[in-house]
């Protein structure tokens, strides 16, 4: 037996007795007919359809140390939930006391040797009412389970359904409770930059690449909010470590990212505008608005806007962001808030056109508030999903944890280094570079997010430099049509005799291709693009993966 064998052997035995050990510790056991997604041509979409014989014959990633993570099946989910995996992966796997939880899904489609990998949302903010920080929550889950998972169950559904423009569709999706800290990942947190996290998040990826017996696939890195910060870092540790046996990284995608100045930029210095374009749904009352640009003029957001809001640029933006001691009456984006909830208890800022009744969530969250609902548990919280995960027992789960994922101190990093990130905005070196590697990277902003707002984002880019010039040279104008046709409602037109008359969308947004950045704006969409836009959310997955060249 040669000396790379025995190598192999000895850490699969080590692999093995390391997840054994989780199971232990955690209390849980080891315990078809052909799917069609969506294809690029239209006229062949089909609905995917469930694997009903509940075996695991085919299944790609099953064997003997990815056992104890497979999901069998899940409370409440009736149907069967096809090769899923789920658990605890040590960062390192000599101390398994800090572990990051996954969910992995691989694709019902034709096998492709590639994975995509889909971060948490960290985009519960506090509101700055009364002089408060700003504070970013770490929000776990949300994506795998209401977004562009293989199956969703939506605030106020009854029971959980098949999605059919899951991203499992089309890819290997691996969503990750990243950093330490966030849902069912455990240990102590430490980190004070996204450097450290993505340091830490690279680690457990290759021990979960090892595990499964992953190598050589295409790597694709997304993520929406504060994940802007996240994806950009970890996709450049990625390249940094040369490897394109475990880090082969093809292309990134970010929705509502957080790449630049987020609370000045992309969020102050745009509300204004934001709030007229919008009042409409808002209904805020004449004297407020006035009110408004009196702020929006004093502060400089006007004319700071119509200077640097430009294509080409017209130069490098100077560095702002908002003081909150001292500047308070600056704060553009709470003064909207408070009176749109004085009017509209249920607004939404990540959805501007909610409006009441809150819809109930088996997440327990509506909007921007933590909300219960009498008869209806938070589902990841309970000891039968807990189980059925091979998450850990002890852990009180909550979507969007308080608990700080990063402790830098709050004089360090920009922002007043809210939520304590030390680390520098990625449009000054991160981004460029994970553009510049790739050529395929995606940024898009919805049209109704009012928490990073699409112009602000546009702001952020236009005081970016890559592949050798600042910013867009061009305004974005190219419309998106989407043609694929509705499979979630379909059913229920049909029944009623208004079938045909929910597709195709047609105009859903804009779109812009520069030196290897597409610029995506999504119509009619809120913060969390895929469970507001499936279908332009798929689009994007689709020119992601390389599938399509324009949306």
């Amino acid at each position: 037996m040669g000396p790379s064998i025995l190598k192999s052997l000895l850490f699969v035995s080590y692999v093995s007795f390391v997840v054994s050990v989780f199971s232990e510790r955690y209390g849980h056991k080891i315990h078809g007919k052909d799917c069609v997604g969506l294809e690029n041509n239209v006229k062949d979409i089909q609905e995917p359809c469930p694997v009903e014989d509940r075996s695991t014959k085919g299944f790609r990633f099953l064997n003997y140390t990815t056992k104890p993570s497979r999901v069998s099946s899940l409370p409440d989910v009736d149907f069967d939930v096809g090769e899923m995996y789920s658990g605890l992966i040590p960062i390192n796997m000599s101390d398994p006391s800090r572990a990051l939880f996954f969910v992995y899904q691989p694709t019902v489609g034709a096998p492709v040797d590639e994975i995509t990998v889909r971060m948490p949302s960290p985009n519960t903010r506090n509101l700055l009412i009364k002089k408060d920080l700003a504070q970013w929550r770490t929000c776990s889950l949300e994506g795998f389970f209401q977004e562009n998972g293989r199956f969703l169950w939506s605030a106020g559904a009854f029971a959980p359904t098949h999605n059919p423009y899951s991203w499992v569709n089309l890819t290997n999706v691996l969503w990750v409770d990243q950093p330490v800290g966030a849902g069912f990942s455990t240990g102590q947190v430490t980190a004070t930059s996204d450097e450290e996290i993505a340091q830490d998040f690279i680690n457990f990826f290759l021990n979960f690449q090892k595990i499964f017996s992953i190598k050589k696939f295409k790597i694709f890195v997304t993520g929406e909010s504060y994940a802007g910060r996240y994806v950009p870092y970890i996709s450049s540790a990625m390249i940094d470590r040369h490897d394109m046996d475990y880090f082969n990284l093809q292309g990134v995608m970010t929705y509502d990212p957080t790449v630049g100045s987020f609370d000045y930029v992309q969020e102050m210095a745009v509300a204004a505008p934001f709030i007229h374009a919008n009042n409409a749904i808002l209904n805020l009352n004449s004297s407020f608005l006035a009110e408004l640009d009196v702020i929006d003029q004093a502060c400089g957001y006007a004319d700071f806007r119509n200077k640097y809001l430009s294509f080409p640029p017209s130069g490098h933006q100077p560095t702002k962001y908002l003081d909150y001691a001292a500047d308070i009456e600056c704060d553009t984006f709470d003064f909207a808030v408070t009176a749109a909830l004085a009017f509209n208890p249920c607004f939404n800022p990540y959805h501007v056109p909610d409006t009441c009744p809150m819809l109930p969530s088996v997440l327990g969250f509506s909007g921007i508030l933590e909300v219960t609902t009498p008869g209806l548990l938070i589902y990841f919280d309970r000891a039968d999903v807990k189980k059925a995960m091979h998450a850990p027992p002890n852990v009180n789960w909550v979507m969007c944890s308080s608990t700080p994922v990063l402790l830098a101190p709050y004089d360090q990093g920009p922002e007043q280094n809210p939520g304590g990130d030390s680390s520098a905005d990625p449009i000054q070196h991160a981004l460029p570079k994970v553009i510049e590697h790739t050529n395929r990277t995606l940024i898009s902003n919805a049209q109704w997010d009012m928490v990073i707002i699409t112009n602000g984002t546009l702001l952020a880019i236009q005081n970016m430099t890559w592949n050798g010039k600042l910013g867009f040279q061009t305004r974005p104008t190219t419309p998106i049509v989407i043609n694929l046709p509705d499979l979630q409602y379909e059913t229920a037109f049909v029944a009623n005799g208004f079938g045909g008359l929910d597709d195709p969308q047609g105009l859903m947004g804009a779109q812009h291709f520069e030196r290897g950045l597409m610029w995506v704006e999504s119509f009619a969409s809120g913060h969390e693009q895929p469970g507001y836009q499936p279908r332009s959310s798929y689009r994007h997955l689709q020119w992601l993966l390389g599938h399509i060249e324009t949306l």
